[in-house]
């Protein structure tokens, strides 16, 4: 039922990235290993979407992503974290990917972010596992 109040925002091979207004929540579907231009332009499409939006909750599923260059790494922590940190989101879950160097880079990344403020991120094999969590009221400890 919900899935048809999705609107798809941006879409390449690399990613298809669609919303639901009402839930203010993004779902980013990431698949295989895209260029740096590629991976930049679709995760600058990503904080749009969030700042023009309103979004807080974000999935990111990652499941078919492949790994990510340090460069493109160091660019997200420089140019992406910051505006991230300033956007409305404050819940994001992550469906963790099939691939090994992807989960160690995007772990890596977190890692070197450091303390997100009011912004709480959870891992997730399991998709509806990950919506349940990310919809239940912001207001609840998110460490639970």
């Amino acid at each position: 039922m919900t899935g048809a109040m999705r609107k798809i925002y941006y879409q390449t091979t690399g990613l298809t990235l669609s919303y639901d207004e009402d839930l203010a929540t993004a779902y980013a579907v990431w698949n295989g290993f895209l260029s740096s231009p590629e991976l930049r332009e679709a995760v600058l499409q990503c904080l749009e979407l969030m700042e023009s939006k309103g979004i807080t909750r974000w999935l990111a599923d990652n499941r078919k992503m492949k790994a990510i260059r340090q460069a493109d790494q160091q660019w997200f922590l420089s140019n992406i974290i910051p505006r991230m940190l300033q956007s409305p989101l404050r819940r994001m879950a992550t469906l963790v990917s099939e691939d090994m160097f992807n989960k160690m880079a995007v772990e890596q990344l977190l890692h070197r972010a450091g303390g997100l403020d009011h912004l709480t991120m959870r891992d997730f094999d399991n998709e509806k596992e990950a919506l349940r969590w990310l919809m239940a009221p912001l207001s609840v400890s998110s460490q639970a």
